[in-house]
């Protein structure tokens, strides 16, 4: 485990337990969940809980927005539900989506396990074309070629790692989905060699924009010669069709034979099917949109880009913004650079300036000690922790940053600004803006859209935001009377030896991590509430249990130690989340000696959850009194 497995195990808990997890990925800043069951979550407790920034649903999925380190939460969290890199259950039942959500869903399943490599990719790319310009080494010369592979290896072999991707997400074998991307990357089936190495035999859709030489046919059936390398679109189409083939002979092809026979005939199938009618297709519709968002920007380089700036971070809130990350791809691979989404760039360092501003004006000390590293990471491409953390709870500072962002994306479509290669976030995005002739000039448009955008952004701010001041409170009246000490006692739910909490095997027990409370070693399996209340939270495993009681204490009682991997074995619960309870009521049993044999201890933590709303809470190891809690 790593240094977050606290706070996995809370997200783990409040997403309804690892039994709720349908599958789990993560962007740059967020946790992306595809819950089985939306309805058990607790949003109110993950917005709360440090370590979190705040919850998102968009998309078809249950987004927990972390931050910069949300890597080693992922990896915590994998760990400690159990969850691998195998591909999603193709017969695991799905919630309905809306076609948007599914899109959306599909669009970010496929591309977030790889947008880091690219990046890393593009931006060795973008400093090999700059080390060229600035003279430090030729284009022809070892360090160059090697570095170019570095930076076009990815990108020139993209089919092999979306097919990879997307077979995870639809349900198919990844190794096949490997395969496709491998054959349609296949050099002697390019349009590039089918045209320098055949004869023309005829031309499809002469004249108009899916004009497309013939050079040879599968069967008598026209193979419409196209460069599948590099392409974003035409694999991802390939690989659906696979999955629902794979489905199909899986049911039909006798167990026996199925390890090889499947995937045989899926391929002989997908094949042919993708060259003759899915690549072509799918390439004609990459042309047409293509075409369209063209025609869009051609009509106003400059509202087209404003557009782009002004809406950009309201597509990132709700993480729709991976609507159209294929289409800065596509335009990428096809055109060799874009100048349609790039215009976002401008957001980025709009959102960084408003930050500053603020870090600036504040007085409250909290504020501004968020404000910096926020900063910090907006200059890097990070933008999520300053506008759930800073910008949207005070509104006119994500008002203004919109508008900058706008005004600069203006200025970007205005002077033709392109990116002419995947590569980095933030500052490191620039090298990839290098022509790739050596030319400056876009570089230069680069740089003083940053520039102005920020000054205007940080302008806007220092004028136009201030600080509201704290309500006043009430006036002092004459002092009351002093009242007397509270307390409340938790009796023990469980028959058995009482210890001090510090006895627990467990670190985040004995160490208060989780609270105060006291221990017991049962001489009986049953487990009953010590307070009247509402159950809050019952695992899927029934080895613990989360009450409120109606006082406001919220107790956890946790059966055992590591018992959550005997996973619901030898475990009998009475109750559900959301149950009201009475004290004395039994709520979970469970078979002692079957769990000792399994090789668990059943030494069980009874800890107030909330203990920092109290004054005290302190533990009876006589038994009497076994938790107080003082008002």
């Amino acid at each position: 485990m790593g240094k977050y497995t606290q706070l996995a195990m809370d997200i783990i808990q409040n997403v309804g337990g690892k039994e709720n997890i349908r599958s789990l990925t993560h962007c740059i800043t967020r946790l992306r969940f595809q819950l089985v069951d939306e309805g058990r979550e607790n949003d109110g407790v993950l917005k709360k809980m440090d370590g979190v920034v705040t919850v998102v649903k968009s998309g078809g999925q249950y987004q927990v927005v972390i931050g910069n380190h949300v890597p080693e939460v992922y990896a915590d969290v994998c760990a400690i539900a159990g969850i691998g890199e195998t591909a999603p259950s193709a017969e695991a039942p799905a919630q309905k989506k809306n076609l948007f959500d599914a899109f959306i869903d599909t669009v970010s399943g496929i591309f977030q396990s790889i947008l880091g490599i690219m990046a890393a990719c593009g931006m060795v790319k973008g400093l090999n074309a700059l080390f060229v310009a600035l003279g430090l080494y030729p284009d022809t010369c070892g360090a160059y070629l090697i570095f170019n592979a570095v930076g076009d290896g990815l990108f020139h072999f993209l089919p092999l790692f979306l097919g990879y991707t997307a077979a995870k997400k639809f349900g198919l074998k990844p190794m096949i989905g490997l395969v496709i991307g491998a054959i349609m990357c296949y050099p002697g089936v390019q349009g590039s060699a089918l045209s320098a190495g055949g004869e023309l035999l005829y031309t499809l859709f002469q004249g108009s924009m899916f004009e497309s030489g013939i050079y040879t046919t599968f069967f008598g059936i026209p193979m419409i010669a196209m460069d599948y390398t590099g392409t974003v679109i035409p694999v991802i189409f390939v690989v659906y069709f696979a999955a629902k083939c794979e489905r199909f002979f899986s049911r039909l092809v006798p167990d026996l034979v199925k390890f090889f026979f499947v995937p045989m005939l899926t391929l002989l199938v997908v094949i042919p099917a993708g060259f003759l009618v899915i690549g072509p297709l799918a390439t004609f519709g990459s042309t047409i949109i293509a075409e369209f968002v063209m025609t869009v920007r051609n009509f106003s380089p400059m509202i087209a880009g404003a557009i782009v700036g002004l809406t950009w971070q309201i597509l990132v809130i709700f993480g729709l913004h991976w609507g159209v990350i294929p289409v800065y791809i596509n335009n990428i691979m096809t055109n060799g650079y874009d100048n349609v989404m790039m215009p976002f760039f401008a957001c980025t360092f709009a959102t960084s300036a408003v930050v500053l501003a603020i870090w600036l004006k504040t007085k409250d000390r909290k504020l501004k000690d968020m404000a910096m590293p926020n900063f910090i990471s907006g200059i890097f491409g990070v933008t999520e922790p300053a506008i759930y953390g800073i910008l949207l709870p005070l509104k006119k500072p994500f008002i203004i940053s919109c508008i900058a962002g706008g005004i600069g994306g203006g200025f970007y479509g205005a002077f033709n600004f392109r990116k002419f290669s995947m590569g980095g976030m933030g500052i490191f995005e620039f090298p990839a803006m290098i022509e790739p002739g050596g030319g400056m000039g876009n570089l230069i448009v680069a740089a003083v859209g940053v520039v102005l955008t920020m000054i205007i952004a940080f302008a806007i701010t220092m004028v136009f935001w201030k600080e509201e001041a704290p309500a006043p409170g009430p006036v002092p009246a004459d002092p009351a009377p002093r009242q007397l000490l509270q307390k409340e006692s938790i009796p023990a739910p469980l028959e058995g030896r009482v210890l001090p909490l510090s006895e627990v095997a467990d670190a985040a027990f004995s160490q208060g991590v989780l609270g105060k409370g006291m221990a017991v070693e049962p001489t009986k399996g049953v487990v009953t509430s010590p307070v009247n209340g509402v159950v809050e939270t019952i695992f899927p495993t029934k080895h613990a249990v989360g009450l409120t009681s109606d006082s406001g204490i919220e107790v956890l009682i946790h059966i055992g130690m590591d018992t959550v991997q005997l996973e619901g074995k030898y475990f009998t619960a009475f109750v559900e989340s959301g149950d009201r309870v009475t004290a004395g009521q039994k709520l979970i049993t469970f078979d002692m000696e079957k769990i000792k044999d399994a090789g668990y201890s059943l030494v069980t933590p009874v800890v107030i959850s909330n203990t920092d709303d109290f004054l005290d809470v302190v533990g009876s190891a006589d038994g009497s009194d076994f938790i107080t809690v003082l008002r």
